[in-house]
């Protein structure tokens, strides 16, 4: 029997972002953020950024995930009276912290990835001083999860940053921004670096573009590759400075790795696959080997330019600051082929697996490839920050929902994982399960795409109580963390 019991001290969790799971939007001080304004959608119809023009006419740009065309410089977000802004509410953890800490404690969780807002601790990014209301919630955040011993896994920036820095300097194309995540880098590390050891200083870094992650009115080329550069920088240069002021502490940056492999083993489809992994590894090997990797030249040919801005000091600063570990979500496998366009998760169908309700392919054994394949290449330990089944839950009166689908997910996945660990060798910091109480999907907006241990009680408009409670894989996944893994093996 595969031996599914983990090393001492493996980090057992679950990860959420402010945006999807915060609410409070316009208390504490808050400023507004790049995502405020991005409408709820479905696969059928996606969610959408609001902007008014000069002639008062409303565009809507694509979804701001992956903006399709250059956003008019004219255009200024706007809230719509009937439309509905998922972040504004989310599932309200601002008034639920101590409810929802209690319930992952309950399950044993040593560690919760959250992310903080960056408005709530600097309204519009630009100030000198930041607004100690925000800063007192995250500290009361801190603080109940020091109540169980639960350690705080903090996402620096979570794909997005205020609206003011997107309006007035194009977000991230601006190197004035990186002085402004500094400043905000300095304050966290101030006043939780004698509570917080593992920091992660951007998400899915490789997969995030345009308006509403990066705050850029294009997504592509020259000026998303630059942007990028400029956020090479700011983490390495956050990397830096929290190590002097935190001594011990370990920095990552997380990324969409969802595996991918060649669709046939004919030599252009191999090496298609080749130059499309590329696009996420050209991430990684960055930030986690300290510089750009020599096919990066290859990489701008392809998006049609010619290289990137560098100023003096750049290279020394991304070699210095380079990661202490490579996060990474997981969630699904794809294949490609020769003549596919480039992706970051998308791809060709695998006609060797099944998908979810959202088309996703599941491919547990996928997990373990790709954990094998991140720390053969960087040799630095890594740590699982998402990975999760979204469905659609059906719960009986009292909230509970009978989702052994989920379990056995969870139980093939995280099997894979402890293979990788005890067979492979792998050196894996922990575990986080996305959404482990239901929030708003990212790419959709909905809440009927369900990711948690725990039910909240609240529709796609944001109707209902929210109130919590239990689904059948919360007693479950109670079990693999007390016996560290080892019930994996034990009959449901």
């Amino acid at each position: 029997m595969t031996n599914t019991r983990l090393p001492k001290g493996f980090l057992w969790g679950g990860a959420t972002a402010d945006f999807q799971f915060e609410g409070g939007f316009n208390e504490g001080g808050r400023g507004l953020l790049s995502h405020d304004y991005e409408t709820d959608g479905s696969l059928e119809h996606p969610r959408h950024h609001t902007m008014k023009m000069p002639d008062g006419s409303i565009i809507t740009p694509a979804s701001s995930f992956f903006y399709a065309d250059p956003v008019p410089p004219e255009a200024v977000p706007v809230f719509l009276e009937d439309a509905y802004y998922p972040s504004h509410q989310a599932v309200d953890f601002y008034h639920h912290y101590k409810e929802d800490i209690a319930l992952m404690a309950g399950m044993g969780f040593n560690v919760f990835r959250f992310s903080i807002c960056w408005s709530r601790i600097y309204p519009t990014g630009d100030e000198t001083e930041p607004n100690e209301e925000g800063l007192q919630f995250y500290d009361d955040v801190i603080n109940e999860m020091a109540k169980y011993q639960m350690e705080p896994l903090i996402t620096i920036c979570h794909d997005e940053l205020p609206i003011e820095l997107a309006l007035k300097y194009d977000g991230w194309s601006s190197r004035h921004v990186i002085d402004c995540y500094l400043r905000y880098c300095r304050t966290l590390f101030d006043r939780y670096g004698d509570r917080c050891r593992y920091w992660l200083t951007f998400n899915e870094i490789n997969a995030v573009r345009g308006f509403g992650p990066c705050g850029t009115r294009e997504s592509t080329g020259r000026v998303h590759y630059q942007a990028v550069h400029h956020m090479f920088v700011a983490s390495a240069k956050a990397v830096i400075m929290g190590h002097q002021m935190m001594p011990g502490s370990m920095f990552g940056a997380m990324y969409a790795m969802s595996e991918l492999y060649p669709a046939t083993c004919k030599p252009e489809d191999m090496f298609r696959h080749m130059q499309v992994r590329r696009e996420n590894w050209y991430f990684i090997d960055t930030m986690a080997r300290g510089y750009y990797p020599a096919y990066a030249k290859d990489l701008y040919f392809r998006r049609g330019f010619d290289g990137i801005v560098m100023e003096d000091g750049d290279e020394e600063i991304l070699r210095e600051g380079q990661l202490d570990y490579v996060s990474f979500s997981y969630y699904r496998s794809n294949t490609v082929k020769a003549g596919d366009p480039s992706f970051t998760v998308g791809g060709s169908p695998n006609p060797y697996l099944k998908s979810t309700d959202w088309g996703w392919p599941v491919d547990p054994l996928g997990l373990r490839y790709c954990m094998n394949e991140i720390y053969d290449r960087i040799q630095k330990p890594i740590f699982i920050v998402e990975n999760g089944l979204g469905a659609v839950d059906q719960a009986d009166e009292n909230g509970y929902v009978e989702d052994d689908y989920r379990i056995e997910y969870l139980r093939e996945h995280l099997t894979e994982m402890a293979n990788a660990i005890n067979i492979d060798g792998v050196d894996c910091l922990g575990y986080t399960m996305w959404g482990p109480i239901d929030l708003v999907s990212l790419s959709t907006g909905e809440m009927k795409k369900r990711y948690g241990f725990i039910y909240v009680d609240m529709d796609d408009k944001g109707n209902g109580t929210l109130k919590r409670s239990k689904k059948k894989s919360y007693d479950w996944m109670k079990r693999v963390i007390e016996t560290n893994g080892e019930a994996l093996g034990e009959e449901s």
